[in-house]
């Protein structure tokens, strides 16, 4: 897949997911917030107002830390299309 392939497929993937209204379980959000964060390698501390929130965003982060940006975008791909593929 090229680059520009992989970038659409990130974007579509956002959007299904910033449009769907219904909440993810948290282990979810965790793994999307880290691959996210990743794929547009933005590394701005957590802004939650809750400082266990922003320790869980941490550790996502760390424990994704030695992956490219381009394996970021396709993990985050596969999460969301697994998420809407088997979810009741």
């Amino acid at each position: 897949m090229s680059n520009k392939e992989l970038d659409i497929e990130f974007k579509e993937a956002v959007a299904r997911v910033n449009a769907h209204t219904d909440p993810f379980p948290a282990d979810t959000l965790l793994k999307l917030y880290a691959y996210y964060k990743r794929a547009t390698n933005d590394y701005g501390k957590p802004k939650s107002k809750k400082p266990i929130i922003n320790a869980f965003k941490t550790n996502a982060l760390f424990q994704i830390d030695n992956i490219t940006e381009d394996e970021a975008k396709q993990e985050y791909i596969n999460l969301v299309n697994n998420y809407f593929l088997y979810r009741k």
